[in-house]
């Protein structure tokens, strides 16, 4: 499997050096890449008594564009993944121009995971329209990829109209890989027809799911092992390589380390985790 290290966003705080120190380690260790989560937006919940989303606006992210082009600069070799992009409450245009650009300065290093997300909070406040966002996702995914491939384009869909315009720069082999999170039933059936891979939590149906995917790739005429398979995963030292070990035989292709939520009380104990888990990971290097 391919091995990575999740940034730990809520829990790294604000020193560049830090922030960079995190990134370097992991590269120096021999992990392949880093994953980055996107939240642009926290709710208060001082008039939300009720609220039962994962983060708040206590919760601290780092904008993941802006990030990796800080890290690009400071990397050779890391991939820079995005797990999960929230693409429908964004302008397509741009996004593709951001991650056209962070993959030019990176040379080639980005994988962009995108997701519809889940807080409509984030919706409203960036003005786009949160019930359709997963069908949306399909035409800007469309979208994106003829804008990297291309050098002017046209393109009249049903959300997003392009008349004789293109990006420069363009990505470096002028695509991006896009993987898909998310798993409701309809997200893997998308992830089978269009997506280069997918971002699955770790459960008891992971197999069920993975033969899913690889069923609706059959269905589009596409080889389901063009499909990758990332598993992000906390580990504990007395089950870590059992969990991976299980992992790879599910034909998962990729995973990363999540440090948070783990008492990991500083930045710099994050840094020291990754150097633990990597004993446990490496083993399993592709």
């Amino acid at each position: 499997m391919k091995l990575g290290v999740v940034f730990p966003q809520t829990e790294i705080g604000t020193d560049p050096a830090v922030v960079a120190e995190f990134a370097t380690t992991a590269e120096a260790l021999g992990y392949d890449h880093l994953i980055v989560y996107d939240h642009i937006l926290g709710a208060s919940t001082a008039t939300r008594p009720d609220w039962r989303g994962p983060y708040t606006s206590e919760s601290l992210f780092h904008e993941p564009f802006v990030l990796f082009g800080y890290l690009a600069g400071l990397t050779t070799t890391l991939e820079l993944v995005t797990a999960v992009i929230i693409l429908p409450q964004r302008q397509t245009a741009l996004v593709a121009k951001q991650a056209a650009c962070v993959d030019v300065l990176s040379k080639g290093r980005l994988r962009l995971g995108i997701g519809t997300g889940w807080n409509a909070v984030e919706y409203e406040a960036l003005g786009e329209n949160f019930h359709d966002r997963g069908v949306r996702s399909e035409e800007q995914i469309d979208l994106m990829r003829r804008l990297w491939a291309d050098d002017v384009i046209s393109y009249d869909g049903r959300w997003h109209k392009v008349t004789e315009a293109g990006l420069n720069p363009l990505p470096t082999s002028r695509r991006i890989p896009v993987w898909l999170g998310g798993m409701a039933p309809q997200v893997i059936d998308r992830v089978g027809r269009i997506a280069d891979g997918w971002f699955p939590f770790f459960n008891p149906n992971l197999a069920e799911q993975i033969a899913a995917v690889r069923s609706a790739a059959e269905g589009a005429g596409r080889d389901p092992s063009d499909v990758g398979i990332e598993c992000m995963t906390a580990l504990s030292d007395a089950q870590g390589a059992e969990r991976l070990r299980h992992l790879a035989d599910l034909g998962v292709t990729h995973t990363a380390v999540v440090t948070m939520n783990a008492g990991n009380d500083t930045p710099q104990a994050h840094i020291e985790a990754i150097k633990r888990h990597w004993d446990v990971m490496s083993p399993f290097a592709d």
